[in-house]
């Protein structure tokens, strides 16, 4: 195992690099986390050898979300409201700033699973949203807390929730901001699994961040595009797009040794080639 500090993140290369390990250093998001989260998933979206990513938390909490007080200091102007069109047009390039920090855990074409235990509230739903998979440990609570402190959520779970979650519950979460625990999320579909305490969720995100790395690294990255680019398409459209990837990606070393290894009654070996 290796590890590189990137504060508020520090970021662990497991398995020889093919997994990453991202931990939230503190359980607050201030603004230097933004930076952080959008350099670090841009980074490791560039390396052709990563495999799949967890995301967790390393404090009490997985996330309570903005650090407020921090926020306020450095973007008073910006969001207590104000002025005419100068700053109202700081507030909105302030807020597609902050955007891109997600937006890179989104573009990051190797799976990312977040693996959540206590809190996670406000920026905490932003970031998991932008993940692939969510696991939680059974004492994890979610709130889409932005109503209660009068905010539209703006960082995506508005945007991405609707594709995660039936259009009631997210509704719900949303309009009231209250707090719902483990079983509820994984009732309404939030969560793929709740686990007992938070060293077995550490261990099941890595197992399964492993179970992705055992498959051939190419084809899961481009399954991951070919869902990001059939969302909202139509079902004709999505297998067009689908045709034309595989006329174009099918043929790879990783297809003859799935071929091989079946007939020779052994598990395969993928190189991403």
């Amino acid at each position: 195992m290796s590890s590189t500090d990137t504060e508020p993140l520090r970021v662990e290369r497991v398995d020889d690099g093919a997994l990453a390990v991202v931990t939230l250093t503190a359980p607050t998001m201030p603004p230097p986390f933004f930076a952080a989260c959008e350099r670090v998933f841009t980074d490791l979206a560039a390396d052709p050898a990563l495999r799949a990513v967890v995301v967790r938390g390393g404090g009490k909490a997985f996330s309570y979300g903005l650090d407020l007080a921090q926020a306020f200091a450095a973007w008073g102007p910006q969001l207590s409201g104000g002025g005419l069109a100068a700053s109202r047009t700081a507030t909105f390039q302030l807020v597609k700033q902050l955007q891109r920090s997600f937006n890179a855990v989104a573009a990051c074409p190797a799976p990312v699973i977040a693996a959540i235990h206590g809190w996670c509230i406000g920026g905490g739903l932003d970031l998991i949203s932008a993940c692939d998979i969510r696991l939680c440990a059974a004492d994890a609570r979610f709130s889409l807390r932005e109503t209660r402190v009068a905010m539209v959520a703006d960082l995506g779970s508005l945007q991405r929730l609707p594709r995660i979650l039936s259009p009631g519950h997210l509704r719900e979460l949303a309009f009231t901001g209250k707090d719902i625990d483990a079983a509820r999320a994984e009732k309404i579909g939030l969560v793929n699994d709740v686990l007992p305490d938070r060293d077995a969720l550490d261990a099941a995100a890595l197992a399964l961040a492993r179970d992705i790395a055992a498959a051939p690294p190419l084809v899961v990255r481009g399954v991951k595009h070919v869902l990001e680019v059939g969302d909202g398409k139509s079902v004709a459209d999505g297998l067009d797009y689908v045709a034309a990837w595989n006329s174009a990606f099918l043929a790879s070393e990783d297809l003859g040794e799935a071929v091989a290894a079946f007939a020779q009654k052994r598990p395969p070996v993928f190189k991403g080639k």
